[in-house]
């Protein structure tokens, strides 16, 4: 059951935005080499987005796209990242002027300013000569990730643009600039998409029981913490990717190509706790392959993980296979669960996909569970592999699919949705002005 939200939490509809500039910050995170790849968080804003401009708002949009800041802190600022493929989207859609400006980046290190060029878009915006304006990617500019000096001159910037800060940005959950500290200069809203994610967060921190997760990823490391929270609140657990590699490692103490042993050490803790609790469903069945270059006849094969011994040397596992679901205790298990949280792809994709396929059908079958999916790799995989069993989802009161994988794991890890720090940050401003 979705829970009341914190009173205490300030709320789009509670906001005056009549004849205001609306500053709102989105997750429209689905940009890749200039192309959008799935419009899906972009949808789920245009809510928020019309209810704004329904009650004589103006929005100013921001989102960031991709990481085009590296890791000696030089900023890449290129059409790859740009927001211009959403902003167009966004007018198909909405029927509407969107304009986008542009502001000169300094060498490598980004965006310095929003300079006065402009003002001129803010008025015709005022005046409705445009219907939104659509900031250049947040990652773009210098002081949203950057040092305490350069994030607070770039926080008044933007504030100094809006008259009303709005957060729709569930996906987005560090704290940066764009989702954190502008709150410290504006009377700050959650938007609708925010509201509708943090209730349906709920099923997943206070779950109807049996409470099954299925969890993979790419790297062991960045999933320890919220894993290990997951472990304490599920009554079973299925992993898959290299989390589950990891975890045979650790297991049977064997080794698999790709695994670190610094990732197997980690799991041991797991491995351990499962000893006693018993939670971990173990898939019996795996895709063994002699590379990554692709499923190519002959150099890959399903293995029974019962064959693993110590000391075992194993090519590459990419996946797992179907026939995995059909084992008896999987099968029973998944079918009288009634929430099943779904951070997870289980395969080496494109390539193997097999695992991923099996798992959203058998998931299917049990029509009487709450079924959640977070991440946009994991929703992805759904449409590709099953597009018509996903198109039959989105009437289907019994399924929910989260904008924010990685939100939903930092809530699990801190046991609450008002313990992210952009979200908290809002309660904090309570809708005033600071």
């Amino acid at each position: 059951m979705k829970t009341q939200l914190d009173p205490k939490l300030p709320l789009l509809q509670d906001a005056d935005v009549e004849n205001k500039i609306v500053l709102l910050r989105v997750d429209h995170n689905v940009v890749k080499n200039g192309v959008i790849e799935d419009p899906f968080r972009i949808d789920q804003t245009i809510g928020t987005i019309f209810n704004i401009v329904e009650r004589g708002g103006r929005p100013i949009i921001m989102t960031h796209i991709g990481r085009p800041r590296d890791k000696t802190d030089k900023i890449k600022v290129d059409k790859s990242t740009a927001v211009e493929p959403i902003a167009e989207y966004l007018e198909r859609k909405l029927h509407t002027k969107i304009y986008c400006p542009s502001f000169r980046p300094e060498g490598d290190e980004g965006i310095k300013s929003i300079d006065t060029s402009i003002n001129l878009a803010v008025k015709n915006l005022k005046e409705k000569r445009i219907g939104a304006i659509y900031l250049p990617n947040t990652r773009w500019f210098t002081g949203e990730e950057s040092k305490a000096e350069y994030r607070e001159d770039f926080a008044r910037q933007l504030a100094g643009l809006a008259d009303v800060f709005v957060n729709d940005a569930f996906g987005s959950w560090q704290p940066h600039v764009s989702t954190y500290h502008i709150t410290k200069y504006l009377p700050s809203f959650a938007g609708y998409l925010m509201q509708k994610e943090i209730q349906n967060l709920s099923q997943v921190l206070q779950p109807e029981r049996p409470f099954i997760s299925v969890v993979a990823g790419a790297k062991y490391n960045t999933k320890i913490g919220p894993l290990n929270e997951i472990y304490k609140k599920v009554d079973k657990l299925i992993l898959g990717g290299i989390i589950y590699n990891t975890y045979l490692c650790a297991k049977y103490n064997i080794s698999v190509s790709g695994i670190e042993q610094e990732d197997i050490d980690a799991a041991k803790n797991l491995v351990e706790m499962d000893k006693e609790q018993h939670k971990i469903l173990e898939l019996p069945y795996v895709y063994e392959s002699d590379t990554m270059e692709g499923k190519i006849e002959g150099k890959y094969r399903i293995r029974s993980i019962k064959e693993f011994i110590k000391g075992t040397k194993l090519p590459y596992i990419l996946d797992i296979a179907k026939e995995s679901f059909e084992d008896p205790e999987i099968s029973d298990t998944l079918s009288v669960a009634r929430t099943i949280f779904v951070n997870a792809v289980m395969g080496y994709t494109p390539y193997f996909c097999e695992g991923s396929a099996a798992l959203d059908s058998k998931i299917d079958q049990n029509a009487a569970a709450n079924k959640l999916y977070g991440g946009g790799d994991t929703l992805q995989e759904f449409k590709n592999l099953c597009p018509g069993l996903y198109l039959s989802t989105l009437d289907n009161s019994k399924y929910y699919f989260f904008t924010g994988g990685g939100t939903v794991l930092k809530a699990i890890e801190e046991g609450t949705p008002y313990g992210l720090e952009a979200v908290k940050a809002l309660i904090d401003n309570g809708g005033k002005t600071p």
